[in-house]
């Protein structure tokens, strides 16, 4: 290798030292985190902004000629969006609450996409406001009754349409979206729907989605379907601005999984897209933010029993859900717990009254009333999937960038959990 290509070597590889493709829970500062969770209290979500920042730039250098758009629904805190926007990058938005957000938070109209799943009316409504003054944004729908909604309420502005194109991948069967007939057009309908919808509307994209928590695994599925969408734009009968893969690139929830293939996930799709006239966007949601946030909770009880030491902590699924409803594995670690010396398999649960209320087994050193757990890749559909189911208010969220922090979200309080509730007057 030449002198250039040793340099270029180099920075390569001081890049990914500064930036490593994932941000195990491990590598956080044990002491900030306890300090945060001092001075905020706990159950609280911590963000770390410059964490979300480094994973766009690699994601974005990784596809540098397509238009990334951040799938909002993966973590919707203003700081976030603002973060992103001020990136460049798009945003992705599933219903009209996302879409005002994004609007708020600044992304301008031609970088925002609306792609929802049989909108309700009042959804509709909003969105088609919203592209009454921001024009430059993009409405996506994913059947002809939709179509015919928004032409019943004078729309006729931007408009994609989703297509199914029947293959599905994902971490789990409740989010393989590409091969369930929910979500988009039947792929043999889509020519005839883009010829009709032009008569309407001012076509400009087409759009599928394979699922989410695609891993190395699933990258067979995701190159068949991008290939479909290529076809799809080459003999569309409209000329196409884009052709949208959508997202669901995974990240690593176990400490020993190793971190998704970019590069190869990025040639893959450049490959099976094939040459079209439109540019490619792409949908990462969790890959940017999921490994910059935590979740940290405190130990409540101690409970020694023949089968397991159960810990139960102030956190559990109302709080973070995804453990049950996909049984999802995140890692759980106590703040400060020193080596895997001394450690014991225990069973960490919440105080919800379920048997699904459980984050798993985990090695925990000695644990005891009082600690700290931090559990992992928590930025990605934990805050956005809480509850108040058992009367429980919603955590705190608090930001981090560099050596500045604040709290973004509140905690919330019983008033808030009752604040939309009436006196019925003959009681």
């Amino acid at each position: 290798m030449n002198a250039t290509g040793d340099a270029a070597g180099a920075s390569a590889r001081s890049a990914d030292a500064e930036n490593p493709p994932v941000r195990r829970l491990a590598d956080w500062d044990d002491a900030a985190l306890a300090g945060l969770a001092d001075e905020h209290g706990t159950p609280l979500y911590v963000l770390d902004l410059d964490r979300v920042r480094r994973n766009h730039r690699r994601f974005a250098a990784a596809f540098p000629d397509a238009a990334v758009h951040y799938a909002a629904k993966a973590n919707t805190a203003r700081p976030v969006l603002q973060t992103l926007e001020a990136e460049g990058a798009g945003v992705e938005c599933a219903s009209a609450g996302e879409l005002e957000r994004a609007l708020d938070a600044g992304f301008p109209g031609e970088r925002v996409h609306y792609t929802a799943v049989n909108p309700p009316a009042g959804d509709l409504d909003r969105a088609v406001e919203l592209a009454a003054e921001h024009p430059e944004l993009t409405i996506t729908a994913g059947a002809e009754d939709t179509l015919d909604r928004l032409a019943e309420r004078g729309y006729d502005g931007r408009l994609c349409l989703r297509v199914n194109p029947g293959v599905g991948a994902g971490h789990h069967e409740k989010v393989r979206t590409g091969a369930d007939a929910k979500f988009g057009v039947p792929d043999e309908r889509a020519a005839d729907l883009l010829a009709d919808a032009a008569e309407t509307f001012d076509v400009v994209g087409v759009h599928a989605h394979a699922g989410s928590g695609i891993s190395g695994d699933d990258l067979s599925a995701h190159r068949e379907l991008v290939a479909r969408m290529g076809d799809l734009a080459r003999d569309a009968p409209v000329d196409l601005e884009f052709v949208d893969v959508g997202g669901g690139f995974g990240v690593p929830y176990a400490p020993d999984d190793p971190p998704l293939d970019l590069a190869a996930v990025a040639d893959a799709t450049r490959e099976a897209l094939g040459p079209v006239d439109a540019e490619l966007v792409v949908e990462p949601g969790r890959y940017l933010v999921a490994d910059a946030g935590v979740l940290l909770a405190r130990v409540n009880t101690v409970k020694e029993t023949p089968e397991t030491t159960v810990v139960g902590v102030d956190a559990g699924m109302t709080t973070l859900a995804r453990p049950a409803l996909y049984d999802a594995r995140h890692e759980v670690r106590t703040l400060g717990g020193g080596s895997a010396d001394g450690r014991v398999e225990a069973t960490v649960t919440g105080p919800i009254c379920e048997s699904a209320d459980t984050f798993g087994e985990h090695a925990l050193a000695d644990p005891e009333r009082g600690d700290v757990l931090a559990v992992g890749n928590a930025g990605a559909y934990g805050y956005e999937m809480a509850s108040q189911y058992n009367s429980r208010p919603r955590p705190a969220t608090v930001v981090v960038d560099g050596d500045r922090s604040a709290v973004v979200r509140e905690r919330e309080t019983t008033a808030d959990v009752v604040a939309g509730e009436r006196e019925v007057n003959w009681l």
